[in-house]
C-alpha cells in the first residue's frame, strides 16, 4: 500500500484518493471505514495467496480469506453497496491446497448469499490465474536470483502456469464488475499456459547469460499444496460465453446459503481454538473436491475414504 500510494502521487498527482490501513478480519475496524465513507462499490482483493505459506498456517487463511470475506459481505449488504466484486483465483478450482480451498469457500459464500434473498448489493466473483509482476510472482523472483548469479530455482521441470499482465487483470476485473448482475463467477481466458522452466531459461538468456553454463537452474521439487498445472479456466463444459471474448461465466453450483453459512461459522470457531487439522478437515467437508497434494493434510483424504 505504501508503494502504491507513492506511485499514484507521482504519476497521477490530480487523482483524488485516500488510503486506509485495516485488517479485514477485524469487524470493528471495517465498520469504522464503512461509516466514514459513502461507498458505492467494493473491490475485494485482500487475501493471503501464497500456497506453501498458507499450507503451513491454515488458520490465517480462515481469518483473512474466509472471515474477512464474510465481514466485508455483511457490511456491504447493511450499507447498501451497489456492487461487491471479489477477486478469486484459479487455485479455487478443484483445490489441492488450503489457500485454494479457502478462496473456494469465499466464492461459495458470496454466491449463495446473493441467491438467498433479494439484496440491493450485487455480488460478483472474478477468477483468474497468475499476474505477472505482482507481489511474490515468479518473474521478480527469477530476476533477483539471476542478479545474484543464480541458481534459478524451479519446483518441477514440467510445471506450467497461466499468466496475464497487471493492466490486463485490472481491466478484466473492472469490466466483469460492470457486466455482472449478481451471483456470477466470471472466469478469464488466460490464453496458453507457460512452462516455468522455459520462462526461466528465457529470462536468463534475456539477461545476457547462458542457462546451465553461466546461470544454473535447479529443480527443487513441488512445494506443499502445489500441483503441476492449474485447471483450465476456459473449459466450455463448465462455462458459458459472454459478449466479452475474454470473459466467461462459470456454471458451478453454489449451494444453500444457510448450510454454507452455518458450516463457515463452525470453521471460524475451530480456527479460534488453534486446531489446524480439524480446520482443514472441515474445509474438505465443505469443499468435497478439495484433495491435498504434497501436503501433511493428505492423510485426511485417506482417512475420509
Amino acid at each position: 500500500m505504501h508503494e502504491l500510494e507513492i506511485y499514484l502521487k507521482q504519476h497521477f498527482p490530480h487523482l483524488n484518493f485516500i488510503t486506509e490501513l485495516a485488517n479485514i478480519s477485524n469487524m470493528f475496524r471495517l465498520e469504522m471505514i464503512f461509516s466514514k465513507y459513502d461507498l458505492e462499490y467494493v473491490y475485494h482483493a485482500a487475501a493471503y495467496k501464497h500456497v506453501p505459506l498458507i499450507e503451513r498456517n491454515p488458520l490465517e487463511a480462515i481469518y483473512v480469506n474466509i472471515l474477512g470475506t464474510v465481514n466485508l459481505s455483511v457490511l456491504s449488504v447493511s450499507n447498501n453497496i451497489d456492487k461487491f466484486v471479489m477477486v478469486s483465483t484459479d487455485k479455487a478450482v478443484n483445490p489441492t491446497n488450503v489457500m485454494g480451498a479457502s478462496k473456494r469457500v469465499a466464492e461459495m459464500y458470496v454466491q449463495s448469499l446473493q441467491n438467498s434473498k433479494a439484496l440491493h448489493t450485487r455480488f460478483i466473483t472474478t477468477r483468474f490465474g497468475n499476474v505477472l509482476g505482482s507481489n511474490g510472482s515468479v518473474i521478480p523472483h527469477f530476476r533477483k536470483q539471476i542478479s545474484e548469479g543464480g541458481p534459478v530455482t524451479v519446483t518441477h521441470k514440467d510445471i506450467i502456469r497461466y499468466f496475464m499482465t497487471i493492466p490486463e487483470a485490472c481491466q478484466l476485473v473492472l469490466q466483469a464488475g460492470t457486466m455482472g448482475v449478481g451471483g456470477e463467477i466470471f472466469v478469464f481466458d488466460m490464453g496458453k499456459p507457460v512452462r516455468i522452466l522455459d520462462m526461466a531459461e528465457r529470462m536468463i538468456r534475456l539477461s545476457g547469460f547462458e542457462p546451465y553454463k553461466d546461470i544454473e537452474i535447479v529443480i527443487t521439487g513441488l512445494r506443499p499444496g502445489e500441483k503441476l498445472f492449474e485447471e483450465l479456466l476456459n473449459d466450455t463444459s463448465m462455462s458459458l460465453p459472454t459478449h466479452h471474448p475474454k470473459i466467461m461465466i462459470s456454471k458451478m453450483p453454489c449451494g444453500d446459503f444457510d448450510e454454507i453459512n452455518s458450516k463457515i461459522k463452525v470453521i471460524i470457531k475451530t480456527a479460534a481454538k488453534h486446531k489446524d487439522r480439524r480446520v482443514v478437515l472441515l474445509l474438505k467437508e465443505l469443499v468435497p473436491e478439495f484433495k491435498s497434494k504434497n501436503s501433511e493434510f493428505e492423510s485426511l483424504d485417506f482417512n475420509k475414504n
